[in-house]
């Protein structure tokens, strides 16, 4: 990171707020949820459980797909907002299904 414009880039972009795994933890646990009470718990548990996948990842010395900077106290907020915010949305369309 040279600047401080590509520290809020990373994290609103593929590192924090975009990340596919927070992304798709967050749908599948938005989906599953039974209750509204535990979005809040599905958007922490998919930046938790992104990071890691993440680190694992890393640790094993497989290759990323996209590298950033930014520490895991940085883009754990950011992965928390997406996080809660897809689980809201798949929560909402699961509950509409089977209503």
């Amino acid at each position: 990171m040279d600047t401080f414009s590509d520290t809020w880039m990373e994290l609103f972009g593929l590192a924090g707020l975009l990340n596919p795994l927070t992304l798709v933890i967050g749908a599948i646990m938005g989906w599953k949820a039974d209750q509204g009470k535990k979005l809040l718990i599905a958007a922490f548990a998919a930046a938790v459980l992104s990071l890691l996948i993440e680190t694992a990842w890393m640790l094993l010395g497989l290759p990323t797909l996209f590298f950033h900077d930014a520490g895991a106290l940085a883009v754990m907020p950011f992965r928390i907002v997406s996080g809660g915010i897809v689980a809201c949305i798949f929560y909402l369309a699961a509950k509409r299904l089977r209503a």
